[in-house]
């Protein structure tokens, strides 16, 4: 949807909630980040009043909380971005290919004053339930400052990555020292030059914490388990002759991007690896290492389904580790050999291999040395106590489905905490059987951190608009998932995942980062394009997929 923010139009999108009572609206969002936002901007665009509830103290979501050293978003700055406002696309401009977090931000401060949403919101406020009464066909929000309110929806705009999760490890409250979590880092600046800092963790948030508290002049020790697959993020200034060419062309790049598997301007190819010589794909790889980014699925459109294929560019990595990383012994540790190149997130750096030259940083490695406890003073693994000033806890989150059973949903005696615990259904992500006009953005089942994040939202709040706009449009009191589709859903998430090396990795795409979570593949590896296209199939045959109820006397 592309449209143009008319000033009468902002003025009708700002308006109406005042001649409401307070505690009661047409639609709860819970969430005031991109999801959290649009969905906001398109449920008024419906005339659906509307409140949103935010944790935090004012808007970004996870970029208002990941404010660690070093914290950027790893795709690239033209595609994280909405596309809906064509006004928007031109009036805000990025500095650089890959945006850090103070700047990503400000764009969300920026769309926020623009559309006039924040008041609307409601900061510094959780939601604790979400209790459904089917009598009179509506929720109700309890939250955290003892208030209650009633919503015939409630959109859970909560993010796939935004319920930290703390490391299981023995001792953790004892430290006594600075802990800090990665994805609930201070506002204010945490002192490190001096310190004695232990990080634990290396994935992509760890990746890009760990050459920027080496450079704050710490001493940085690196604890880690699993290495990880990164290539050179290959950041810059962009140049204001690209900046004006991308804005004249936003429409086409916007279009291409919607058609691809990933909701991005990169190329995309099905061209198999092998199909090059062994000379162009060395050459390739090579390209892609100096350009920077995430270009190498742009050229070898069979990675994450052939084995082979995928072990041979995963050799290129390591061979790189070891000829940028000093010590042997250091670059061996480094080195990822035991699940194929993508099947974990694949990370994006700024020298992050070249850092563990550094004299004031060592390698920890837990797979050999294991951590047995947090002491008061640092970690003690089997062979060593680890004194520590600094404890930082990059540990990742109980993804896509942890924000959202952290609220307490009920619909009567049934619990979707308890409906999950055998694996998280949600019929294409959006609405799960049992729990009517309760939509999610981005939830199990759907594109969601496979791609451009951003293209994800826009797609699904989009589906959700029409869906909420038929169910109002025909008079029905609820709508819902239909089980025996959402079993099939949850079935055909699986099969397209088994047909893919995600399977062949510990993940959290696939839960395994959180004891006790089902091993299911979470989001949906079938790409954005082709969900897509079947979203639109569901719209045109008038959502026959859904389950509608109206009240006996219509």
């Amino acid at each position: 949807m592309s449209e143009e923010l008319s000033e009468s139009q902002a003025e009708r999108e700002a308006g109406g909630l005042g001649e409401r009572p307070d505690d009661r609206f047409d639609a709860i969002v819970v969430g005031a980040g991109f999801a959290g936002m649009y969905s906001l901007h398109v449920l008024r665009g419906l005339g659906i009043s509307t409140r949103v509830i935010e944790a935090g103290s004012d808007v970004g979501g996870t970029w208002y909380w990941n404010r660690y050293p070093g914290a950027r978003c790893d795709v690239q700055s033209i595609d994280y971005s909405y596309s809906f406002s064509n006004e928007i696309q031109q009036e805000w401009t990025w500095s650089e290919r890959f945006s850090p977090q103070p700047e990503i931000l400000a764009y969300a401060k920026f769309v926020a004053d623009k559309l006039k949403l924040r008041d609307s919101i409601v900061f510094e406020t959780r939601v604790l339930a979400a209790n459904f009464d089917e009598g009179q066909g509506r929720w109700t929000i309890t939250t955290d400052d003892g208030q209650s309110y009633s919503a015939k929806y409630v959109i859970m705009a909560t993010g796939p990555l935004s319920h930290p999760k703390k490391p299981e490890i023995d001792g953790l409250d004892d430290f006594q020292g600075e802990t800090y979590l990665t994805g609930q880092w201070p506002h204010e600046r945490v002192e490190l030059k001096g310190k004695r800092v232990g990080i634990i963790g290396t994935g992509s948030t760890a990746i890009q914490a760990i050459p920027a508290i080496a450079a704050q002049g710490a001493e940085l020790l690196v604890f880690q388990r699993t290495p990880a697959y990164s290539f050179p993020a290959g950041n810059y200034p962009l140049d204001p002759e690209y900046v004006a060419d991308v804005k004249s062309n936003y429409q086409k790049l916007r279009e291409h991007a919607r058609s691809t598997p990933h909701g991005g301007t990169r190329p995309n190819t099905t061209r198999q690896t092998f199909s090059y010589s062994a000379e162009e794909r060395l050459r390739l790889c090579e390209d892609v290492w100096q350009k920077g980014g995430q270009e190498l699925f742009a050229y070898f459109g069979d990675l994450i389904v052939d084995e082979k294929a995928n072990t041979e560019i995963g050799e290129f990595v390591r061979g790189k580790i070891s000829k940028i990383v000093e010590d042997p012994e250091v670059a061996e540790a480094l080195k990822p050999r035991n699940y194929p190149l993508g099947a974990r997130r694949l990370c994006l750096d700024t020298n992050y291999y070249a850092t563990y030259n550094l004299p004031n940083v060592t390698l920890v490695d837990v797979a050999k040395d294991p951590i047995e406890r947090i002491t008061k003073t640092g970690i003690k693994t089997r062979d060593k106590d680890f004194q520590l000033d600094i404890l930082v806890l990059a540990t990742g989150f109980d993804a896509i489905t942890g924000a959202i059973s952290a609220v307490d949903v009920r619909n009567g005696d049934r619990s979707l905490r308890e409906k999950w615990s055998h694996g998280a259904k949600a019929y294409l992500g959006l609405l799960s059987a049992g729990f009517p006009n309760f939509f999610m953005v981005n939830g199990p089942g759907s594109p969601s951190v496979l791609g451009n994040v951003i293209a994800t939202i826009e797609q699904h709040v989009e589906f959700m608009r029409d869906l909420i706009a038929f169910t109002e449009r025909t008079g029905a009191k609820t709508v819902e998932a239909e089980q025996e589709r959402e079993d099939k859903w949850l079935d055909h998430v699986q099969d397209v995942a088994s047909n893919t090396l995600f399977m062949k990795a510990n993940s959290w795409y696939l839960g395994s980062n959180v004891v006790g979570k089902p091993r299911l593949m979470i989001p949906y590896a079938g790409g954005l394009h082709n969900f897509r296209k079947l979203c639109d199939e569901i719209t045109q045959s008038n959502f026959d997929a859904f389950v509608f109820s109206r009240d006996p006397e219509q």
